[in-house]
């Protein structure tokens, strides 16, 4: 519980903000997407509020709201949530409460944890239109700092096509990233377009590399991420089944997910905390 004497803000004062808010929410937001000022007034401090106020549209904050208040987040935790876009990852994820769960674990679980689908439209790349693998990769690095706040927490960029040698042959891996909280390589293979089989045997080998010829004292196997529009998830459980390296399959959307679907989860999170 926080003390809010310490805060300068009154009961009537957020009772304006929550008159201010509501006078915004039209058709499109749902009417229950208010935390009562009472509530916010008891479990946030004024730090919490002046951040959560800051975001323009009605139901993200109230996400927010709901969240921090779930979660007991720190000022700073609210701010790296925020940053890294958790309202619209949640939008895309299959299992939602999932990744929220994660995330209130936070420390090594929450950066173990690979989405399924990730958010890419700040590359500005139109779904609509047909873009090559290069393309997408210079996009990438073109938004490098919103790319890695996407992948989650502790990514560094170490390289960019880097080249190896397997059999007196060159090979060249998209992206490699590395993650300073698993101490451990991440290999990154970008593909426009379904998971295939062959996807996965190229990605493992270069995983396999890693794991030979990269790793130094100190870090922990490689990990390897294949990102593309679309996968079967029956071929990839076939595919992976067996497989000792850690290697993850996952989509990447160019657009906002559904409002709907946000929505829906919302009254699912208000429903379980009685508000």
């Amino acid at each position: 519980m926080i003390d809010n004497s310490k805060y300068p803000i009154s009961t009537q004062s957020l009772n304006n903000v929550g008159k201010e808010r509501s006078n915004e929410i039209c058709d499109s937001v749902n009417h229950k997407f208010m935390t009562p000022p009472e509530i916010l007034l008891t479990h946030l401090s004024f730090t919490h509020i002046r951040e959560i106020l800051s975001i323009a549209d009605p139901m993200e904050r109230f996400f927010y709201e709901l969240e921090c208040i779930k979660g007991t987040w720190s000022v700073r935790e609210l701010r790296r949530q925020i940053d890294t876009k958790l309202y619209f990852r949640s939008g895309v994820s299959k299992k939602p409460e999932l990744l929220l769960q994660r995330v209130e674990k936070g420390g090594a679980d929450a950066v173990l944890s690979v989405k399924d689908a990730y958010t890419l439209d700040f590359l500005d790349l139109d779904a609509k239109d047909e873009f090559s693998e290069t393309e997408l990769e210079q996009a990438i690095m073109d938004h490098l700092q919103e790319f890695l706040l996407e992948m989650g927490k502790g990514f560094c960029f170490e390289a960019r096509q880097k080249r190896i040698i397997i059999d007196d042959e060159y090979y060249f891996i998209d992206l490699v990233l590395y993650n300073r909280l698993l101490h451990c390589n991440v290999i990154v293979e970008l593909k426009v377009g379904k998971f295939r089989i062959e996807h996965a045997a190229q990605l493992n080998a270069y995983i396999s590399y890693f794991k030979d010829c990269e790793m130094v004292d100190g870090d922990n196997p490689p990990i390897g991420i294949l990102l593309c529009t679309e996968k079967g998830p029956k071929m990839v459980q076939y595919v992976l089944n067996g497989m000792d390296e850690k290697l993850f399959v996952s989509t990447y959307k160019l657009q906002l997910p559904d409002r709907q679907q946000l929505e829906n989860f919302l009254i699912r999170e208000v429903k379980e905390m009685g508000l």
